[in-house]
This record gives C-alpha cells, sequence and structure tokens, in this order.
C-alpha cells in the first residue's frame, strides 16, 4: 500500500429525498411510522485506487457521481458506506466556493485555504508572491471574493491549489475555466506536475484532456463504475454510452501498439467497406503529405432512413481526435435514402497532418423526429501512414508562404 495515494473501497453515497421540508422533521422525529423518503444512489459499491506518480481521470455522463467522489474524497462531503484511505497531502479544486469565505478578501482566502491543508503562516508568506502571480487579478485581491466574476474565482482559485506543493492534486472541471491564456498557464503547470511525479485526479468533460494527459481513466454511469483502463478505450465507451450503445459484457483489448476496430450502432444501415485512394487513384494506406487523397465509404441500407450522415475522423495513436467531417456540415447529402439501396461516399481532399501514423474512423449516423440515432460506427478502422519530408510544429501544417525582403 505504500506506492497507492487514494484508495476507495466500497463506497456508496446515497441521498434521501422528500416530496416535502416538513416530511423530513416528521420522519428525524419518528412521528409517522410510514417512510415519507425515496433513496438516491449518487453512488453505489464504487472501489478505485490511485497509485502515486499517477495521473487519473474519471468520465461519465451527467449525474454519474464524478464530482461527489471527489467531494468525498476530498472530505467536502461524508460518504454513506465504504472506505477512503488518503496517502498525501491533498489540494482540490472543485466547484465554485468550495473551502472560500465569500465575505473575505482575496489574500485572506489564501491563508485560510494554506492553513486548512495544513501550512503555517510563514510558509503561506513564502507562496504568496507566487500565488498572486498566477492568479493575476491586480487589485481584486484586496476586494471579497462574492464580488468576483467566475474566471476571476477560479483564477484565484487554482493558483492557491497550484502552488501550495501538495502531493495530490484533484481537480474537478475547472481546467476549462477562464480565457484562453488562463488555461494555457494552467495546463503547463499541470503539465510540469505529471513531470514532478504529483499524483493528479480529475474529472473533465474535454476528452482531449482525459486522452492527453491520463495514465489510465474510470467511467462511471449512474453511480456505478462501468469500467476502467487506458484512455483511448475508455473515451469510446464513453461516446458508446452517450448514444446508448454500451456493452458491457464486452470484452476490452488492451492492446495499445495494435489498436482493435470498435463496431457498433443499431445496423439499420451499415458501412460495408472502406479504403483510401492517392492521388494516382491507388488505394493504399500510405499518403504523402501535401498531396490530394480521397476517403471512401461504401453504405448499404436496410431500412428507409431521413437525410444519413456520413463522417470521418482522424485521430492520433492516444485517440485525440485531430480533424474529420460530415456530409451535414459539408452540406453535400441531405436526401432521404430507401431500404435496400447503397450508397458510395468520397471526401477528397488535401493531406495536412505532419508525417506519423493515425487511425481513421467512420460513422454512419442521423436525426429521426430530433432524436440522435448511430446506425453505424467503426472506430478505428483504417491504420493511416503520413509520409513527408518536412514536419512543421503540431499536428498539421498551415502550408505557410514565407517571403525576406531587405527593408
Amino acid at each position: 500500500m505504500d506506492n497507492i495515494a487514494i484508495s476507495v473501497s466500497h463506497l456508496t453515497k446515497i441521498y434521501r429525498l422528500y416530496e416535502k421540508n416538513s416530511d423530513r422533521l416528521r420522519e428525524a422525529l419518528h412521528l409517522t411510522k410510514k417512510r415519507l423518503s425515496s433513496e438516491r444512489y449518487a453512488l453505489r459499491d464504487v472501489s478505485l485506487s490511485v497509485k502515486k506518480g499517477e495521473t487519473v481521470g474519471i468520465i461519465g455522463t451527467n449525474g454519474s457521481g464524478k464530482s461527489t467522489i471527489l467531494k468525498i474524497i476530498t472530505g467536502v462531503l461524508n460518504k454513506t458506506e465504504g472506505d477512503v484511505q488518503v496517502n498525501g497531502r491533498i489540494s482540490a479544486l472543485l466547484e465554485l466556493g468550495a473551502g472560500f469565505n465569500m465575505e473575505y478578501n482575496g489574500i485572506e482566502n489564501i491563508y485560510l485555504n494554506g492553513t486548512m491543508i495544513g501550512f503555517s503562516e510563514e510558509e503561506i508568506d513564502q507562496k504568496l508572491d507566487a500565488i498572486l502571480e498566477f492568479a493575476d487579478i491586480g487589485e481584486y485581491i484586496y476586494q471579497p471574493v462574492k464580488t468576483y466574476s467566475s474566471g476571476m474565482f477560479v483564477r484565484l482559485a487554482f493558483a492557491v491549489a497550484i502552488n501550495i506543493e501538495p502531493e495530490i492534486l484533484i481537480v474537478d472541471e475547472a481546467l476549462s475555466v477562464g480565457d484562453v491564456f488562463f488555461q494555457a498557464k494552467c495546463y503547463r503547470k499541470f503539465e510540469e506536475f505529471k513531470k514532478l511525479g504529483k499524483t493528479i485526479l480529475f474529472v473533465s468533460h474535454d476528452l482531449s484532456s482525459i486522452s492527453k494527459y491520463c495514465d489510465r481513466v474510470i467511467l462511471l454511469n449512474q453511480g456505478v463504475k462501468l469500467a476502467e483502463g487506458n484512455p483511448k478505450e475508455m473515451i469510446d465507451s464513453y461516446k458508446q454510452l452517450l448514444v446508448g450503445q454500451y456493452d458491457a459484457d464486452r470484452e476490452q483489448i488492451q492492446d495499445e501498439e495494435a489498436p482493435q476496430m470498435l463496431e457498433y450502432g443499431t445496423k439499420q444501415g451499415e458501412i460495408t467497406e472502406v479504403y483510401l485512394m492517392d492521388d494516382r487513384g491507388v488505394r493504399t494506406n500510405s499518403i504523402i503529405k501535401g498531396t490530394e487523397f480521397e476517403i471512401h465509404m461504401h453504405v448499404k441500407f436496410y431500412q428507409k432512413l431521413p437525410s444519413p450522415i456520413f463522417a470521418f475522423s482522424f485521430k492520433d495513436v492516444k485517440g485525440n481526435e485531430l480533424t474529420g467531417t460530415n456530409t451535414m456540415v459539408e452540406k453535400a447529402f441531405l436526401d432521404e435514402v430507401d431500404a435496400n439501396s447503397t450508397k458510395h461516399v468520397v471526401f477528397r481532399q488535401n493531406m495536412s497532418l505532419q508525417g506519423g501514423e493515425y487511425l481513421l474512423s467512420f460513422g454512419l449516423t442521423g436525426y429521426e423526429q430530433d432524436e440522435f440515432c448511430v446506425y453505424h460506427r467503426l472506430y478505428d478502422a483504417i491504420n493511416v501512414s503520413v509520409i513527408s519530408d518536412k514536419n512543421t510544429v503540431g499536428y498539421y501544417d498551415m502550408g505557410s508562404k514565407i517571403t525576406v525582403t531587405s527593408e
């Protein structure tokens, strides 16, 4: 257990719900033999562990218990059943207001938070300048925090959480708040924490951040832990969950060196064949950067469908979605299709991705009476190699044309 930073065993959190406030009082005072409350499980028998130096993400739909489990780990909420063990000093950035006194000014709240975590006033004195520089809210630091905008509040809260040198950092969605410059500053600090071997547990709807930073991901749904594994697999499972296609019995393949195709959907229509063609019209999985190429989809329809949407997307090997499009975005096909019909869809574009290995996914979706439907999806169907003798910075090449003149 010496290498475990956080251990959660059979954790359950139950809320009692009452139709009227008076029912709560009557039940508490035993004024009725009839139960006046109903139970709602925010968490049900959840177990997980986080190793020291590991970055673990928690994802799931709204109401899945993500924030609840963080609040129990940090002591903001009491558990109903189970056991939680924390080995290390925690700094937590939860929802706005957690750990702050709204009547105090920014400086006073810095000292309040620091002492709650276990620092002396002298130790906070030493960290104050770094906190103020990171927060960068100017003279507002001397105003009551109840007067702050949500962006200012998060800047101060994150500055405190990140600069008090915790052994364990717990973050709930806060990295996506604030302007783009502050977000960039937060992510740089996040990366610095990882390099220092700190333990990080965070909740986010930003799947690109989950993919980029996490060593492991836990998938929750309606208070139950569905699965855990590498980020790519858990993100794919989460996307299935969002459209009601998650299969709890499906065996998870965990070989990142040989990604396996993930397939699901109602199969009212089916993607029967996919392939690439280079600028010479040759089928290939290798495309030279800067050349035109085509992505082909052959689709069979088994039912009459209104306006199906054909889509593709490129991901890197870690599962980050890099680019993609679909026929609805491009306004290329908005027609109804008949049962037993087939379609051949061709996407033609220039290859601007940097040289490297990528995964190509395909989708056949649509809307039926405003409800989004997944007819067929093929994740990681084709491994694409981009060949390049010139790689610029980032994921793709902007194709810059440069001139240099004497003034």
